[in-house]
């Protein structure tokens, strides 16, 4: 059989040709920019010949690159589908996801079941630790991230928006110093998720006081601890609507109920563009969409 070079240095030589970008075919294949290059270079290598004409701050396929680019483009394209074909068939499908424990156990574990029946192959590995974002195509194929927005290169669908609920010690909105208008909040302590520091100020935008400070702000990285501490009468919880709904604590009450307020966040689907190559990915993402949906 004759010698092929490295089937990663194909591919490698494919992204680049498709994307123009070292940097772009890099984080679809989750290397280096260096890591990347060096496989050109073993391709070019390879090949006698170079494959691009490089620029200050660009990178395009010259004549001998486009000819190859015509000649394995599709094959490594049929490659790769004949080898999905293969593995998935009467196979177990496996998907590696990043998602807040929280979303996890409140929003999605609940639905498996379903997800089983209708795909009884496929197995869901899940991952809780934080920066999922950053960690997809590095351990993770695809997440459920609660984020403002995304890094555009990601491919992406918002799936869940919740509204921002106020939560304090039910004690607080009773007696004759009870806290039952928004500028009293100046008065208290607020807490406030270090991931979504954006909700105290969406909040205060929404009650028509932009300028409002607090005696202080405290910040929490679970939002159970904030409605524990909430529940002690240590300071007044700004949360989604989600978690005060399923904590189901007779110590807490919503305050300022009569104030609707969108969060700036919202749950996505995320994934690199280049896992939507992947059939569990594709199942998942269809699955997901179709659950919020009709949620």
């Amino acid at each position: 059989m004759r010698r092929l070079p490295p089937l990663t240095a194909i591919e490698a030589f494919v992204q680049v040709a498709r994307l123009g970008s070292i940097k772009a075919a890099s984080e679809e294949l989750s290397l280096s920019s260096p890591a990347l290059s060096r496989r050109i270079q073993t391709l070019e290598s390879f090949m006698g010949r170079p494959l691009f004409e490089r620029g200050h701050q660009s990178i395009r396929l010259n004549e001998d690159g486009e000819e190859l680019m015509e000649l394995v483009g599709a094959p490594i394209e049929a490659l790769a589908d004949a080898i999905e074909t293969l593995t998935s068939r009467d196979h177990v499908m496996r998907l590696r996801l990043g998602v807040p424990s929280l979303f996890a156990s409140q929003r999605l574990i609940p639905h498996f079941p379903e997800l089983r029946k209708l795909h009884p192959t496929l197995h869901i590995d899940l991952d809780t630790a934080a920066h999922a974002l950053t960690r997809l195509g590095d351990g993770i194929d695809c997440a459920i991230a609660l984020s403002g927005t995304l890094d555009p290169s990601l491919y992406g669908v918002r799936i869940y928006r919740d509204n921002i609920y106020t939560v304090g010690a039910r004690r607080l909105v009773q007696g004759p110093h009870a806290i039952i208008r928004p500028e009293q909040v100046a008065e208290m302590t607020v807490l406030i998720h270090r991931e979504l520091e954006d909700t105290f100020s969406a909040w205060r935008e929404a009650v028509g006081l932009p300028d409002l400070e607090p005696a202080a702000i405290d910040y929490y990285d679970s939002g159970q601890l904030m409605l524990e501490a909430a529940a002690q009468g240590l300071g007044i919880a700004f949360l989604h609507q989600n978690l005060l709904s399923d904590y189901g604590d007779e110590r807490l009450v919503r305050m300022f109920a009569d104030v609707e307020v969108r969060s700036p966040y919202s749950y996505w689907f995320a994934c690199r563009p280049r896992a939507l190559d992947l059939q569990p990915v594709r199942l998942f993402r269809d699955w997901l969409v179709d659950l919020y949906d009709n949620v």
